[in-house]
């Protein structure tokens, strides 16, 4: 959505309220101001968007994971320990598109450690991931979005999603951090032995994404 630089003459106690509201809601004053019209006037905005997006994740991942919001309202971290040694932890950071069209914005997956045997298991992991959403999307017929994978790193596209349930893309966005982080964690539980649960595991991703297509 695009933004436009105006002027404005506002009084100095709204001016002072304004930015004490904005001070405890972690956005500047623009944004405030912007938020607080797009209320009243009953207009949508990126930032309005972010926030439904946000609940929504919140209310499907927050028995499983710590979601944390940023400062940027195009911005939400999603945290999850692994059940390996020192349990380490495994970040999902969502940056959404402020004018979505075919993709709602991305996902990028990261694990912060120096340890060289976290990170094989990490990229281990993620070229299996990839070549499953592949083989998924073309059973679709849609192409799979395009992924990167380097050392310790993953980020995705997501589709703006074709939800055939309900119209409401942060449930989607969640559902697909949830199976993801599910089988995340039952390779780390037990890399080995992995194998033994990674088609239960594939058949329930498959359904999430017949559901929202994201």
């Amino acid at each position: 959505m695009k933004k436009s630089i105006y002027s404005l003459a506002l009084s100095e106690n709204v001016i002072r309220a304004v930015d004490e509201a904005a001070y405890k809601c972690g956005m500047s004053r623009s944004a405030m101001i912007n938020r607080i019209l797009a209320e009243t006037l009953e207009c949508d905005t990126p930032e309005m968007r972010m926030e439904e997006i946000s609940d929504s994740m919140e209310a499907i991942l927050g028995d499983i994971v710590q979601v944390e919001r940023q400062r940027s309202a195009m911005l939400l971290v999603v945290k999850s320990v692994l059940e390996y040694k020192y349990r380490p932890t495994i970040s999902y950071k969502l940056e959404l598109e402020r004018v979505p069209d075919e993709y709602i914005g991305t996902l990028r997956v990261g694990i912060r450690t120096r340890s060289e045997r976290l990170i094989d298991l990490f990229n281990s992991f993620f070229l299996y991931w990839i070549k499953s959403e592949k083989g998924r999307y073309a059973q679709m017929g849609r192409a799979c979005p395009a992924c990167e994978l380097s050392s310790g790193r993953y980020s995705r596209r997501l589709y703006k999603p074709a939800d055939i349930i309900v119209e409401d893309d942060g449930s989607a966005i969640g559902e697909y951090i949830r199976a993801l982080d599910r089988a995340v964690k039952a390779f780390f539980a037990d890399p080995s032995g992995f194998g033994a649960v990674a088609p239960e595991l594939e058949e329930r991703t498959a359904q999430t994404l017949s559901l929202y297509r994201i």
